[in-house]
């Protein structure tokens, strides 16, 4: 099927595989600006990317090529299923006993724990106090592991452990944490694994992709021009609040296919916009790059962009990719040029909104022609 519909990625890669499994990195071939640290005022103190509401020129990004990216952290860094299996229980506060210490002593998750307890921070115990021990398979958060990786590892669905586990915005797992893992069974042979593992553009939307820091550690700042990879076991920066508007990718082109059910019953997540091979993409509101890549199945040449509270942009279908990973980006800032990459019935433009992991019809966010 050759309309971009509901896009599927079946990533074939060797990631979550135990080390001395082959890895192909991603192909090479397109291009990002020369690296330039961002005036510190487009930050927070808690390190969110917070760009200015004032025009600057951009980089003469066609003139100038870059490495190809890092490989994803679902492939950077290997898991290995070896969660603890516990079953239900109760156990009796003793003085001194602080949650992460009982968490520790029974193998479950703390957060869990204080979940099934109905806790709330500072999550202070007192002796004598009975909490219950929700049972299940806890998997222990390693520097570096992706949601994704993780899910892939036990063959479940990186939505099912956002679900079992709670986790809010941005989803940011972090080392020395258990997590419970839901359901599935882990495929035995590799072959099974490659067969049972699929990923959609919402798992990378919802954190799925970004590996994991130890408490209390930050995310870099976001420069805004870039040279290098940012390497795969680096998280990107949170963005700030999102602006509140959307503003078209491309100032012309005509929309080719719509949002939702096509006739045929295919599913279109986003917009189609035809253009002609070349065109600059733009960024539609201020963001951080979460992905690119040049070769995704259905996609070609792709690129998202996280916005903060929840929204995330993606732009497929491209010819050359101007960004990379980690990288901050203005609205109306070129992301790419257009192509006829994947499987793009025509030189055209994939574009999608997600709030969450949920594709959103961009025509209803995005201003009137």
């Amino acid at each position: 099927m050759r309309a971009t519909m509901s896009v599927v990625l079946i990533l074939m890669l060797a990631g979550c595989i135990p080390a001395g499994q082959d890895y192909e990195p991603p192909q090479a071939g397109y291009a990002a600006p020369a690296e330039r640290e961002a005036p510190q005022d487009r930050y927070d103190p808690q390190d969110r990317y917070v760009p200015q509401d004032r025009d600057e020129p951009e980089p003469p990004d066609e003139r100038i090529s870059a490495p190809p990216s890092a490989p994803p952290a679902w492939v950077a860094q290997p898991v290995t299923p070896d969660a603890r299996t516990i079953t239900s229980s109760t156990y009796v506060v003793q003085s001194g006993d602080t949650l992460r210490g009982v968490a520790e002593r029974v193998g479950a998750g703390a957060e869990n724990i204080a979940d099934a307890n109905d806790l709330d921070p500072p999550f202070t115990l007192r002796p004598g106090q009975r909490l219950t021990i929700p049972g299940g398979r806890y998997h222990l958060v390693r520097p570096g592991q992706s949601g994704i990786a993780i899910a892939r590892a036990y063959g479940v669905k990186w939505a099912d452990i956002i679900a079992a586990n709670d986790l809010d915005e941005p989803y940011m797992l972090r080392a020395g944490r258990r997590i419970l893992i839901p359901g599935g069974t882990r495929p035995q042979t590799l072959a099974e694994r490659a067969a049972a593992f699929k990923i959609d553009l919402g798992d990378i939307a919802t954190g799925g992709g970004e590996p994991a820091i130890p408490e209390g550690n930050k995310a870099p700042r976001a420069a805004t021009i870039v040279r290098r990879p940012l390497a795969s076991l680096t998280p990107i920066a949170t963005p700030g609040p999102f602006s509140g508007s959307f503003f078209w990718p491309v100032s012309t082109g005509n929309v080719v296919k719509r949002f939702g059910a096509g006739a045929s019953g295919e599913r279109n997540d986003g917009i189609n916009i035809a253009i002609p091979i070349g065109t600059p993409i733009k960024a539609a509101a201020n963001g951080v790059v979460i992905y690119t890549a040049t070769d995704v199945p259905g996609l070609g040449g792709l690129v998202m962009v996280k916005h903060g509270d929840g929204w995330t942009s993606v732009y497929g279908h491209a010819s050359r990719i101007l960004v990379q990973r980690g990288q901050a980006v203005r609205r109306g800032q070129s992301l790419a040029l257009s192509g006829a990459t994947g499987f793009a019935d025509r030189p055209e433009l994939h574009f999608e909104l997600r709030k969450g992991r949920a594709p959103v019809d961009p025509l209803s966010e995005l201003p009137k022609r």
